[in-house]
């Protein structure tokens, strides 16, 4: 099992334990764009333009809702 495969098990099994820096390298892998940070909020981009503000919760943790919107958006645009 590839990192890329792991980080999106933890991702689907349990977004609230996704750290923030393994969230952001998950969009990486997923061919999203990072198009800017404005403040504390940095803006990712799917391969197919769907738009993601995200920012670290708590304690470096990834925002379980931000984790549940990547999920969707891959869900969508994928065939």
């Amino acid at each position: 099992m590839t990192r890329h495969d792991k980080l999106l098990a933890a991702a689907i099994n349990n977004p609230a334990g996704l750290r923030f820096d393994d969230f952001e390298t998950l969009l990486a892998q997923c061919d999203w764009t990072l198009d800017r940070q404005d403040g504390s909020h940095r803006v990712w981009y799917s391969p197919k333009g769907a738009r993601l503000p995200v920012q670290a919760g708590q304690a470096g943790k990834a925002k379980p809702y931000q984790g549940r919107q990547f999920l969707a958006i891959c869900r969508r645009e994928t065939p």
